[in-house]
């Protein structure tokens, strides 16, 4: 095969990761506290038996998740926080922990705290929180602490990556991370609101247009080499 088709097939392997990550974005604009990824292309060069001369490949393995803060959207509902400023809730992930923005939370049959998927929401100390039965009027204040009817329940401790640490995506709201994650500085934490996803409609519609254009040429491209090149075998054999 001809050095061009394969260059521009690998290009075209890449502007189809990307296009799968735009509509996994779109797909989750209404899911609360979702991070919109993106991709990089990087390069790398390869060989040739020229050695005056070497083969250019892309690469679009890596992804990169926009972690800034979405909207709040005030709810009213008792169970939904939202963090205004940087950190995470901590949960419960795989017999280990996670790290989450969505904080439209719920009640298990036995009472504590989790997620919408399930998974237990930890305290500071990395305990679940267990509401009791009869407990009414249910308070969040803004550091933290939980408490119903005037009596503690716990304090939920936003926390963030250690420093160096990446936080990799490992379910659709939810990130792990290689070390143990710190507490959160005065943390600010609301009580009848969620964040809302941080994809930007409109961006990532145009994106996804620009993306499946390039994707089109990609292929017109390889069909117009290759049907030079049968052309010219063509010539060849004549």
């Amino acid at each position: 095969m001809d050095n061009a088709i394969y260059t521009n097939l690998t290009r075209l392997d890449g502007l189809k990761a990307e296009l799968q990550v735009i509509a996994n974005n779109i797909a989750n604009i209404s899911t609360p506290g979702f991070k919109r990824e993106g991709v990089i292309f990087s390069e790398f060069i390869v060989a040739t038996e020229d050695r005056d001369h070497s083969l250019s490949m892309a690469d679009a393995e890596v992804r990169r998740t926009d972690f800034s803060q979405g909207p709040l959207t005030q709810t009213g509902s008792e169970f939904d926080f939202a963090i205004d400023g940087e950190g995470f809730f901590l949960v419960e992930y795989n017999g280990g922990q996670a790290l989450t923005r969505a904080g439209n939370f719920g009640q298990n049959s036995n009472g504590e705290l989790v997620t919408e998927n399930g998974h237990r929401v930890l305290d500071a100390g990395g305990a679940a929180i267990a509401i009791p039965p009869d407990a009414r009027n249910l308070m969040l204040s803004r550091d933290g602490t939980l408490s119903a009817d005037g009596n503690f329940i716990s304090t939920i401790a936003p926390v963030v990556p250690a420093e160096g640490d990446d936080p990799v995506r490992v379910a659709g709201t939810m990130f792990t991370t290689q070390q143990p994650p710190v507490p959160v500085e005065n943390p600010v934490i609301l009580q009848g609101f969620k964040e809302d996803s941080n994809v930007e409609a409109v961006l990532e519609l145009a994106r996804m247009i620009e993306v499946h254009r390039a994707y089109e040429q990609g292929a017109n491209l390889n069909k117009s080499e290759d049907e030079r090149i049968r052309g010219v075998l063509r010539t060849l054999g004549a």
